[in-house]
């Protein structure tokens, strides 16, 4: 098990980590890294998730290709070099590039799912999502914290019922999120945020500190 790193470490160096080695992941950080989901907070204490945890070559290739026609619907148009993009977004847009070409090769991915998802458009969704999100965060920031790569992708979703039958995932629970998890390749953080006065306001919406 790597030496881990204090809480804030992992929180200011936390970033998605997108290229990742095809070297394998051992058994005992995934366990560790979903151990640590679920000590995350949940609405009435309901823990409404679940992990699917994917290894087979097969089941990886598949969710890869349908992953990647997400990709190309969704963003396979832009251009990156005819300013389409600030530059500032360039280097995370090829970041995102590379793991919609390279998803298939991560040697592990986790879906976080849903158990008795509601119908589309019910009023308790939010808090039922609130209380996977928390799951999805406490498995980054553990991820970080054990010296692994991994980022938070929905892309999947554009063929969520295809990645079920798939995987044999029941009609009642939903996947909220796919994080890919391996050895990184680059570097983590520090991350590069707004300042809290830019995004605090205080008593009210127009008393920000400034």
């Amino acid at each position: 098990m790597p030496d881990e790193i204090g809480l804030f470490e992992a929180i200011y160096s936390q970033r998605a980590i997108r290229k990742l080695k095809p070297d394998p992941v051992s058994d005992e950080l995934v366990h560790k890294l979903i151990e640590a989901a679920t000590k995350a907070p949940s609405g009435g204490n309901r823990e409404p998730w679940a992990f699917l945890v994917v290894r087979n070559e097969a089941s990886k290739k598949k969710i890869g290709e349908w992953y990647l026609d997400a990709w190309n619907r969704t963003y396979g148009q832009i251009d990156v070099e005819d300013g389409q993009l600030p530059d500032s977004m360039k280097r995370v847009y090829g970041a995102a590039e590379h793991l919609a070409h390279h998803l298939s090769e991560v040697p592990v991915m986790i879906f976080v799912c849903l158990r008795d998802a509601p119908p589309a458009g019910s009023p308790h969704a939010a808090g039922l999502y609130g209380s996977i999100y928390p799951a999805v965060q406490n498995l980054l920031l553990a991820a970080r914290g054990l010296g692994l790569g991994a980022s938070l992708t929905t892309l999947h979703k554009g063929h969520e019922q295809e990645v079920k039958e798939l995987l044999g995932i029941p009609e009642t629970v939903e996947t909220v999120a796919l994080i890919p998890v391996g050895h990184p390749i680059g570097r983590y953080g520090p991350t590069t945020r707004r300042p809290v006065e830019e995004v605090t306001h205080h008593e009210r919406w127009d008393q920000a500190k400034t």
